[in-house]
Formats: structure tokens, C-alpha cells, sequence
């Protein structure tokens, strides 16, 4: 392509902007709106997904033991453990070491151990730790199984329900960036529609002259380009916004919650959402063109 030829692809493709500034601006602000929503889905699916693979991997069994066993018998269950495929960490706590962190987690409360009279009813202990998550659940059924182990607990309930949630927030927002997707074609592929229409008489004379549909098309699939590209500029710059607010506040306020950092985690996204723009605006002007093309 010629860059005079180009030049006057962008011309016509600002011109008939200018012309249409009503539809313009609608499609813009949708194309803005819709991405918007879906960098902000972005951004809420990939956290959930972080702080759910982070509790994932501090997920630990404690296998509490019976009273009473001997040392042979506490240190037989050990082996057996350390000999189980990915394990990443064994700890043995014992019944002092048990209370002592026992105390720690009540604080304040701690002189509400007193009333035990210096009884300790806290078992013996092993924590396991594995390099393979999945795991855990398969090798805590098969650690109550020992007899010398009174249960073994894990806390894979808790984020088995941190999946179903980001499972259910992951289809829904599938289902509204389509939905969002859909209703920016629309409003684009129409944006463009009025302007083919308008023009129609002009194509068809284009046309009988030798003009190849190349050379007609690509003013209308600039104007559609720009008007994804200008819509995600909007959005994306929303969204940082956005994103930026929601981490200085969770910073101050919850900073025992892993979000992603700022960067690089925005570049990419900023990527994405300028490329679904540019995408849908060529899509929708594609659409527009198809029944006015055939002369």
C-alpha cells in the first residue's frame, strides 16, 4: 500500500467521522463502556484466581495422634509420612509446643488456658505440607487411616469454595463480555452501516469505474478501527484508574489480601483491551460493508 493511498484512507475515514458525530460518539462510549466492564472482570477473575492458587499452596494437614503411643510408635508414623510421594515439608509439633501457639493465636485471652489446671488436652501432632496441592485431600483419606492417627484435618473446603465462586465468576463474566462484545458490534456495524448507506451511490459509481473493493473498503475499516481503538483508550485509562484506587485502599486497609501488582499485570491488560478494540471495530465494519459491496 502506497502511503498517499494510505493517507487518503485515513482522510475519508476521519471525514466520515466528523460526519456522523452523533454515532461516533455512541458507538466510542459503548465500545468504552464495554470494555470497561471487562477490564474490571479481568482484573476481579485474575485476583480471585491469585489469592485462590496462594491458599492453595499453604494448604497443610495436621494429623493429630492418639495418647499414649511410644516413641517407636510416634516415629514410625514419620517415616510413613516422609515416605509419601510430593511431600514438601514434615513438622512435628508435641503437646507443649501445640499449647504454647495455642496461647499465641488467643493473645489477650490467653489466661483462659488457667482453667485447665495445667492439663493439657491438645494432641501430638505432624503438619504436612505438599508440592503438589491436589494432593492433600488424597493424602489426609489415606493418613487417617493409620491406627496409631486419631484424624487428620485440612482446610480444603475452604478453598474448594473459593473455586466454585471464581468457577461461577469466570462463566458470568464470559457470558457479559460476549453479551458486551454483541451489543459493540451492533452499535459499530450500524455506526458504519449509515455511513456506507449514505455513501451508496458513490461505491456503486466507484465501482462501474474499476475500483476494487479493497480500495473501498478500507476507509470504512479504518473509521471502525479507530473508533475500537479511541473507545479502548477511554476504558483502559478507566480502568487503571480503577485498578489503581482498589489497591491503595486494600493496601491500607486489607493488606493480608495478595492482589497482582500494578505492573506488569497492566501492561498486558492494556494490550488486551486496546486489541479487542481495534478487533471489534474491524468486525463491525466488515458487517456494515458485506450488502452494500455487491454492486
Amino acid at each position: 500500500m502506497k502511503l498517499r493511498t494510505f493517507g487518503y484512507y485515513i482522510k475519508e475515514a476521519l471525514k466520515s467521522m466528523r460526519r456522523n458525530g452523533l454515532m461516533t460518539l455512541a458507538s466510542i462510549s459503548t465500545v468504552a463502556l464495554s470494555l470497561f466492564i471487562l477490564g474490571v472482570f479481568t482484573c476481579g477473575v485474575m485476583n480471585l484466581n491469585n489469592l485462590a492458587s496462594n491458599l492453595e499452596n499453604q494448604v497443610e494437614i495436621s494429623v493429630y495422634l492418639k495418647d499414649g503411643l511410644t516413641t517407636q510408635q510416634i516415629m514410625g508414623v514419620g517415616k510413613k509420612l516422609k515416605a509419601m510421594p510430593d511431600l514438601k515439608n514434615l513438622e512435628w509439633v508435641n503437646k507443649e509446643e501445640a499449647m504454647k501457639r495455642f496461647k499465641e493465636r488467643l493473645g489477650d485471652q490467653a489466661q483462659l488456658v488457667d482453667a485447665l489446671n495445667g492439663n493439657n488436652p491438645l494432641p501430638n501432632s505432624y503438619i504436612l505440607t505438599f508440592k503438589n496441592p491436589e494432593e492433600v485431600k488424597n493424602a489426609a483419606k489415606l493418613v487417617s487411616t493409620f491406627p496409631e492417627v486419631e484424624s487428620a484435618h485440612y482446610g480444603q473446603d475452604v478453598i474448594e469454595q473459593i473455586f466454585k465462586v471464581t468457577q461461577v465468576i469466570r462463566i458470568g463474566g464470559i457470558a457479559l463480555i460476549v453479551f458486551l462484545a454483541g451489543a459493540t458490534l451492533f452499535i459499530i456495524s450500524n455506526t458504519i452501516r449509515l455511513t456506507v448507506f449514505a455513501r451508496r451511490k458513490e461505491i456503486a459509481i466507484m465501482k462501474y469505474v474499476g475500483a476494487t473493493n479493497w480500495f473501498i473498503r478500507w476507509p470504512f475499516l479504518i473509521e471502525g478501527m479507530m473508533l475500537g481503538f479511541v473507545g479502548a483508550a477511554i476504558a483502559t485509562a478507566c480502568v487503571w484508574e480503577f485498578y489503581h484506587f482498589v489497591t491503595v485502599e486494600v493496601e491500607q486497609s486489607l493488606a493480608f489480601l495478595p492482589l497482582i501488582p500494578m505492573l506488569p499485570f497492566f501492561y498486558n491488560l492494556t494490550g488486551i483491551l486496546l486489541g479487542l478494540g481495534i478487533v471489534i471495530g474491524a468486525i463491525g465494519s466488515t458487517i456494515s460493508l458485506k450488502q452494500y459491496m455487491k454492486v
